[in-house]
């Protein structure tokens, strides 16, 4: 379990002397805050990021590296999709709640098209072309993916495009957008110091946010920040304490995360008075595969449907975990696994195999009956191109005939699985709650006022999303508030003296 150090604020006039003095002090290096050292340092001003791992990246060099973005981008254009602000908020607002913030992704939706070219500015490239089957995580340099637009209900609220942007790199590109991002801050002029365990926040006599204390290398030092401190330091999916108090359903799953998504950002901030959001929301993902579940059946341990397969896998993943009873099996007959391209199957080989559903389901321990029930139901409907009761799209639904296949997703996959998957119960998840932030990530305290001189931005703070999540929607809010936030820090007009120490 994690151990909770203390996070009490230390006034300036305690602090003896400072080890440096920047404009804008960033805490933690992943996306937002690789994104923040970019524009606040192209902004002009002095920046240090200090970051308690041995190097740059996070967990957002660790995660799938897809984008969420739409709009009308260049990639959706090259692949004949009309897109706008308007669809794609359509779209997200649903997909990503409810109770998403509208006026974040509002912006974030607006401004999409140019956050894109953004990122192709600091050298990441797209190819024009797109994946057109129902996946986690494609296996070839498409630079386009569904992230579930073309599934009911949201076909129904906004035009289907797609909006799932890759990097041009097969498989997971976490790694790839990373490299790009620091290389871009590093360029602008953002100092690093890794190895640096950030502890508490420090403030003036007026309240206001002058810098941090940080333990590295075993010394205890302190740096101050002429502008403003913008904590980028990640969720909370590694703090047991915080879990168990704030999300509690993420305890008995894996964690997608490095190991150091501990929550210290939110709690420092907290310790002056910060206010939160959305603390008991989780993104969880069962490694389950997308393109075997479109072509069967997902069922609870009842042996009952409870949502359409062609869903964004984390949609379905979330509705399992969090409302019906375990286990989840996909249910397939032979032609629907053998049509599943080998390489698109990541090692996955089902756990049962039957002649019968009913001799199925009695392998499974389900209901006599139950299973022939739900996909009797299902074939007859689906003989008719209909699916009366979830509305899964017409291209997906054949009637499933013996010998049937249950594939569970406990198992996990015996190669490229998601990071951090596993505890046994073939799901893992991240925390999605933070610090509440205006549109420029500055941070507010319980009563809506200012924090001065506090931002915040990335997993340690509540971005765009409500109760729902989708893939790309970490990095792409990340990096755009990241950015807001950087360069807000910098525009700061207040600069001040030195209070109650000096620089070394």
């Amino acid at each position: 379990m994690s151990q909770a150090r203390p996070v009490t604020p230390v006034r300036s006039g305690a602090v003896a002397r400072y080890a440096a003095e920047t404009d804008v002090l960033i805490v933690g290096f992943g996306c937002a805050g690789a994104a923040a050292a970019f524009e606040a340092a192209s902004a002009g001003a002095d920046v240090l990021v200090l970051e308690r791992a041995g190097g740059p990246g996070g967990s957002s060099a660790l995660s799938g590296g897809e984008l969420c973005l739409g709009g009308g981008t260049e990639v959706q254009k090259a692949c004949g999709f009309e897109d706008g602000p308007d669809e794609m908020f359509g779209y997200l607002q649903a997909a990503l709640g409810p109770h998403t913030d509208d006026e974040k992704l509002r912006l974030y939706c607006e401004e999409s098209v140019a956050h894109f070219q953004w990122f192709v500015d600091r050298g990441l490239t797209f190819e024009p072309t797109l994946w057109d089957a129902p996946t986690w995580m494609p296996t070839t340099r498409d630079g386009l993916m569904w992230l579930g637009e073309n599934a009911w209900p949201y076909n129904e609220i906004a035009r289907p495009a797609p909006r799932g942007h890759r990097c041009a790199t097969e498989a997971f590109g976490g790694w790839l957008v990373m490299e790009k991002l620091v290389a871009a801050a590093g360029a602008a002029g953002a100092v690093t110091h890794a190895d640096t365990l950030v502890t508490a926040l420090i403030v003036d006599d007026d309240d206001r946010v002058v810098g941090v204390t940080a333990r590295r290398h075993g010394e205890d030092l302190a740096y101050r920040a002429r502008k403003g401190v913008v904590l980028t330091t990640g969720g909370f999916a590694d703090n047991e304490e915080m879990l168990a108090d704030h999300a509690p359903q993420l305890l008995a799953h894996g964690r997608v995360s490095d190991g150091l998504d501990d929550g210290s950002g939110i709690r420092m901030a907290a310790a002056l008075g910060a206010a939160t959001r959305r603390m008991g929301v989780v993104e969880l993902a069962l490694t389950v595969l997308p393109g075997l579940a479109v072509r069967g059946v997902v069922v609870n341990a009842h042996g009952q449907r409870f949502v359409n397969e062609d869903v964004y896998p984390g949609l379905l993943s979330t509705a399992a975990v969090l409302t019906q009873p375990a286990p989840y099996w996909v249910i397939v007959d032979e032609e629907g696994y053998e049509s599943v391209p080998e390489r698109e199957r990541w090692g996955v080989v089902p756990r049962f195999v039957s002649e019968t559903l009913g001799e199925l389901e009695g392998e499974l321990g389900m209901p006599p009956g139950a299973l022939e029930s739900t996909v009797g139901a299902y074939n007859t409907y689906a003989a008719r191109g209909q699916d009366p009761y979830f509305h899964k799209d017409a291209w997906w639904l054949r009637p499933l005939k013996g010998p049937f296949a249950a594939v569970d997703p406990r198992a996990g996959f015996r190669q490229g699985g998601r990071p951090g998957a596993g505890a046994g119960t073939g799901a893992a998840g991240f925390t999605l709650g933070g610090l509440r932030t205006t549109v420029d990530g500055v941070v507010l305290d319980v009563s809506g006022a200012v924090l001065a001189g506090l931002f915040a931005a990335g997993r340690a703070a509540s971005g765009i999303h409500g109760e729902g999540y989708v893939s790309g929607t970490s990095l792409g809010d990340g990096t755009f508030f990241g950015r807001r936030a950087g360069a807000a820090a910098a525009a700061e007009g207040r600069t001040r003296p030195s209070s109650g120490g000096s620089a070394s």
